[in-house]
Formats: C-alpha cells, sequence, structure tokens
C-alpha cells in the first residue's frame, strides 16, 4: 500500500498540474526523445527567456490533472516521454517549440491546448507560423496610415500639375 506522504505529494504535484493547465493561455506537449542535454537546456533557456515554464512530467500525472481541468481530450497524445510548457502568451511557447523543432528534429509537437480548447500538432505549428504581436500590430498601423498617405500624394501631386 503506498505511502500516505508520497500519495498526498502525487495529489499536490496534480493540483499544481491542474492549476497550471486552467491558468496558462497554451499549454504545448512534446516529445523530447533523442535531445542531447546541451540541447535540452537550450531550449529551456529559450522558452524561460519567453516567460514559459518548462516541466517534464509523469503521464499518469498530467491525465489526473486533465481530468480534474476537463481536458481528457489532450490524454491521446500523452504517450512516451512528455515535456509540458505552460504560457501566459498565447503564441510564445508554440512559436518557441516549433523552432526549436525546426533545428533539431529530435523534438517532437504532439498537441496541446490553446485558451482551453484541446488542438493537434498541426494547428499548434500554424500559430506558431503567425507574425509577432508587434509584427501584427505594425502591419495594422501601415493598413491605416495608406489611405492618409495616398491622399496626400494625391494632394501633392494636384498641387505641382497646378504649379506647372
Amino acid at each position: 500500500m503506498p505511502n500516505a506522504k508520497v500519495l498526498e505529494q502525487k495529489q499536490q504535484m496534480v493540483n499544481e498540474v491542474t492549476a497550471k493547465l486552467q491558468e496558462s493561455s497554451c499549454t504545448v506537449v512534446a516529445d523530447y526523445r533523442g535531445l542531447t542535454v546541451a540541447q535540452v537546456t537550450q531550449l529551456r533557456k529559450n522558452l524561460r527567456e519567453a516567460g514559459v515554464e518548462f516541466q517534464v512530467l509523469k503521464n499518469t500525472l498530467v491525465r489526473r490533472a486533465t481530468a480534474e481541468a476537463n481536458l481528457t481530450e489532450l490524454d491521446a497524445v500523452l504517450t512516451g516521454p512528455t515535456a509540458v510548457a505552460f504560457g501566459k502568451d498565447v503564441v510564445a511557447p508554440a512559436k518557441v517549440l516549433a523552432d526549436f523543432a525546426k533545428k533539431n528534429d529530435k523534438l517532437q509537437i504532439k498537441g496541446g491546448v490553446v485558451e482551453g480548447r484541446v488542438v493537434d500538432a498541426a494547428q499548434l505549428k500554424a500559430l506558431a507560423d503567425l507574425p509577432s504581436r508587434e509584427g501584427l500590430l505594425s502591419m495594422l498601423l501601415s493598413v491605416l496610415q495608406a489611405p492618409m498617405r495616398n491622399f496626400a500624394l494625391a494632394v501633392k501631386a494636384v498641387s505641382e500639375k497646378q504649379e506647372a
């Protein structure tokens, strides 16, 4: 029979993972088999710089956490060695892991949760391909400025024509 102290620690861990699943905007589950220690260290550094928490967790603990968080659809990807990235930013975990996976083919993105909805690896990769928030704001700004710029150019052309 398991020790009561061990059961208490495991339940506490499940509660922590459940809270992280519910609080994070984007959670990515990945398979890290075959990565060297140096590669995993670099990956952790990249994720930490992006404000993403990265943990290697037991599948049974994550399954219990997904059951408590009503995300049991995620259980399908919880096979083999599993690393989970929790992020407050919707794009950051997917972007950092996808960029790292492009350089290191051993890292495989299995699936995840975005804004409380379970998504597969293809959807996470599509999310990672989106431009950053700053890039999107810059695109929006240029679209908003275009009509005024075109109007100013037209007024300038008319004034130059009248002068000539």
